[in-house]
């Protein structure tokens, strides 16, 4: 089992494109102030020593430096230690819709910033539950297995946006009968719970009867319903939004009857979603209140440092670097492959 203990330094790696660029401008630059002088023909000769090809290499062993530097800051572990603990919880699926709709910003930043960031605190705080993620839009689909690793789940949950499922559309029932399928894969006897975060605009009408086979499944359902019954532009880039064929802004709006109805099928609680409370808390107390199973669960207890790997590498690169002149050496200069 390998975890990352400090994941956002992953977002160092960003700067490479801006480290490619600045040293192609640099390039750039010296040539043409080479080229004042005269013909560079004859400026090479002038200056038979130096070397082109080693700046480039000199440049490439300093990225992967800092590569092998911010994998190190990183840290990357190693479960050495593998034991069998029992739990007592549920088994939960978080299915959130992904649809364009999602991207329109009557909840700041955006309805699915603020569903990712709300799935986030749910997954801090699930306790010795089990959880699974399925995202959808006009089709469905497991991104996580129902699991007990919080850790793992953070992670996909980080990663989720509206280009992970190319056709468009709000499949609600693709999402409940996928997460029936994810609870029969994982067949426990734990309760088990389905948490429908969605704007609620169904382009399938199949969901009323999804949600009846999950109750009689004895699965509960919530929805937590996320947008403005007014309704908002979808953004679709450069200040511009969505629109239809007669060039009219499209609008999408909570269609809250169609979520509140899902929840009453699945015996559970729909709550409305707002910029300054998402209305988690009230679907937390009633998730405490479920009657909780024993379950067994194995997980690393004890994790094995790797980042000194990576500094050493880091570091022996720039030392080669270091050890790499511009100028050709001596004896570099006497090869002469093609005279």
């Amino acid at each position: 089992m390998i975890r990352l203990e400090h994941i956002y330094y992953l977002y160092g790696l960003l700067l490479i494109p801006v480290f490619i660029i600045i040293f192609w401008i640099m390039m750039r630059w010296k040539k043409k102030a080479l080229k004042t002088f005269g013909d560079m023909a004859v400026i090479q000769q002038l200056f038979p020593d130096v070397s082109k090809g080693r700046q480039i290499l000199k440049f490439i062993l300093l990225i992967f430096a800092y590569i092998f530097l911010i994998i190190g800051l990183v840290n990357p572990q190693i479960g050495s230690k593998l034991e069998k603990v029992h739990r007592k919880g549920i088994s939960l699926i978080v299915a959130l819709d992904i649809s364009n709709s999602m991207l329109a910003e009557d909840i700041k930043p955006s309805r699915l910033e603020a569903s990712k960031y709300a799935l986030s605190d749910m997954i801090e705080n699930l306790g010795e539950n089990k959880i699974g993620i399925i995202v959808f839009a006009g089709t469905a689909y497991t991104q996580l297995p129902i699991t007990t690793d919080l850790g793992a789940a953070d992670l996909f949950a980080s990663t989720i946006n509206t280009g992970l499922i190319s056709e468009q559309g709000t499949a609600i029932s693709s999402a409940i009968e996928q997460a029936i399928k994810t609870f029969d894969i994982d067949p426990g006897k734990e309760k088990k719970a389905i948490i429908l975060i969605s704007d609620g605009e169904d382009m399938e009408d199949h969901a009323i009867e999804s949600a009846e086979a999950a109750a009689k499944k004895g699965i509960v359902i919530y929805t937590i319903g996320i947008g403005s019954p007014e309704g908002a532009p979808i953004p679709i880039g450069n200040n511009r939004y969505k629109t239809d064929k007669e060039g009219n802004t499209v609008m999408t709006k909570l269609n809250e009857p169609m979520l509140q109805q899902l929840a009453a099928i699945g015996n559970g609680k729909y709550v409305r979603a707002g910029n300054n409370n998402f209305g988690l808390k009230k679907i937390y107390n009633d998730i405490s209140k479920i009657e909780k199973t024993e379950f067994d669960s194995k997980i690393f207890s004890d994790y094995e440092d790797r980042f000194q790997y990576f500094i050493a590498i880091s570091t022996l690169l720039l030392l080669i670097e270091i050890f790499i002149f511009e100028r050709k050496s001596k004896w570099a200069r006497k090869i002469k492959l093609f005279s």
